[in-house]
């Protein structure tokens, strides 16, 4: 399972990359595998703006549909058009291909409440 260091986490299995005041996010290699194949991604308009821990979208996988949960308050700003034609980077490539939103947080400190690679791997394991 593949879980890069310079990312944060949340306990909904999202990751969030800090990239010049904006947050770029998606699903774990961990949530993507546990879910299986999947074959469609829903997510939000571009201006939308979204509440930490409400849901923002969803995925659907042949066995099922599971939620998106942003992991911080913000505006989508930014939306990953490609995953609406090959829902597959999602298994292939979740932390390149397959980012799913760019926001502005509207908050900088809910990122604390995030958890760092470490923990987060603690965490799954538990």
């Amino acid at each position: 399972m593949s879980l890069p260091q310079d990312l944060l986490y949340s306990k909904e299995h999202e990751w969030v990359k800090q990239e010049d005041g904006k947050l770029r996010i998606g699903i774990t290699d961990f949530a993507q595998d546990e879910l299986g194949d999947i074959v469609f991604v829903e997510l939000p308009e571009i201006g939308e703006e979204l509440k930490a821990d409400d849901p923002f979208g969803s995925v659907e996988s042949v066995k099922t549909v599971s939620e998106l949960y942003a992991p911080v308050s913000g505006k989508v700003v930014e939306i990953n058009d490609d995953l609406e034609d090959s829902p597959e980077y999602v298994n292939e490539s979740p932390y390149e291909k397959a980012w799913m939103i760019v926001i502005e947080p509207s908050d900088e400190k809910e990122l604390e409440e995030l958890l760092s690679a470490e923990n987060y791997e603690a965490f799954i394991q538990d």
